[in-house]
């Protein structure tokens, strides 16, 4: 009998890349001898090299992994039929690493799924956070030099870093966040559970960025008051700025209103308008249900997001990929939440650099979260 051929690798000879794919699928996902890994990215040269990287470590953990190259898509487009239908196969890892986003679910979209009392207008968010059936990391805008840098790092110290404040983000009732930019913003976070991304995603359910490190959650609605200075990177639907000034928006009721500074703070603009417009259009185009298209278009205001920066090993480089996990940072983020009930197309993070966070607990009790950017022992 003739033995079968090794399987095929094409990931090339980046030592420092191949080390982070071995990470990112031995110790972040766990993946096992048999199982099936659905790797989705983009023709695109950086983007393609990690896939494949990312295929040979599943190949050699043992795994089942398939490749699919779909066209570039913004947050404003749609994925490719092919992505969706893949995972409607429910493969029990997935990997989405593109050169600007997934891309949104034509279907889902137009006729959201439900997982018991919640919607979902996304497969793959009915899949990892409805039915916990999948675990996952999605890695948007990434480039080579970032993946193979950030990826290979401490994470027993952002574990640690990660159990300090997601605990004291799940108690909390209210959150104001000051700056020396120019940020002071109250938010509340009564009901509200965080998320930790701190690379640990081997339990079905789990899933996050690499590289990892933040602990993030979605402000209460209709809760966030006063302003934002934007003063580190600022992600468009496009691409991601780094502002000469900070762009300042003012936040009443949950919603961002007016907004002041340079050329980005211009751009920004704009891009809200896009996608409200573009909200009402798919309702008119009949690939938004009807009567959703003005919740879609309302909810691009809507501050969608507070996260906290964790990774040490890490700084500023205009990719918000990266830049939203540096310790010392926190981003707020308009449009879309993480608690499915402010529905949008769009999400947009925005940095904060040095922020101080005073948490005030259900009894009336504040406790200093940060300081200066620094966790408070």
């Amino acid at each position: 009998m003739r033995p079968s051929p090794e399987p095929a690798r094409f990931g090339g000879g980046d030592r420092s890349l191949a080390r982070a794919a071995r990470v990112a699928v031995t110790s972040c996902l766990g993946v096992q001898p048999g199982e099936r890994v659905l790797i989705v990215t983009n023709p695109v040269p950086d983007t393609s090299r990690i896939a494949r990287a990312l295929y040979d470590a599943a190949l050699e953990a043992g795994g089942r992994p398939t490749l699919l190259y779909q066209p570039v898509a913004s947050q404003l487009e749609f994925a490719d039929e092919a992505v969706y239908a893949a995972l409607a196969t429910r493969p029990p890892v997935f990997i989405s690493v593109s050169h600007r986003k997934l891309g949104q679910d034509a279907r889902g979209v137009a006729v959201p799924y439900s997982v018991g009392d919640t919607s979902y207008d996304s497969l793959f968010h009915a899949l990892l956070y409805g039915e916990k059936a999948v675990r996952a990391f999605w890695s948007p805008e990434v480039d080579r030099r970032i993946f193979a840098a950030a990826v290979p790092i401490d994470y027993a110290r952002l574990a640690a870093d990660c159990a300090r404040v997601k605990p004291l983000l799940d108690r909390a009732a209210a959150a104001r966040i000051t700056a020396p930019g120019g940020t002071d913003l109250t938010l509340g976070l009564a009901g509200r559970v965080s998320s930790a991304d701190d690379g640990d995603f081997r339990r079905p359910g789990s899933g996050g960025n690499l590289p990892a490190g933040e602990v993030y959650i979605s402000p209460q609605l209709a809760t966030a008051r006063g302003r934002i200075a934007f003063d580190g990177s600022l992600a468009l639907p496009e691409r991601v700025v780094v502002p000469r000034r900070p762009v300042v928006v003012e936040v009443r009721d949950g919603f961002v209103g007016e907004i002041h500074g340079g050329p980005e703070a211009q751009l920004l603009a704009a891009c809200l308008r896009e996608a409200a417009e573009q909200a009402r259009s798919l309702e008119r185009e009949g690939k938004l249900a009807p009567g959703r298209g003005e919740p879609y278009a309302r909810n691009t205001r809507n501050l969608g997001e507070l996260g906290i920066g964790l990774n040490r090993w890490t700084r500023i480089l205009g990719n918000m990929l990266n830049d939203e996990k540096v310790y010392g940072t926190c981003h707020l983020a308009i449009g879309r939440n993480y608690d499915e009930d402010s529905p949008t197309l769009i999400h947009l993070d925005g940095l904060v650099r040095r922020p101080t966070i005073v948490l005030t607990m259900p009894e009336g009790a504040e406790v200093m979260l940060l300081r200066d950017g620094k966790l408070v022992d």
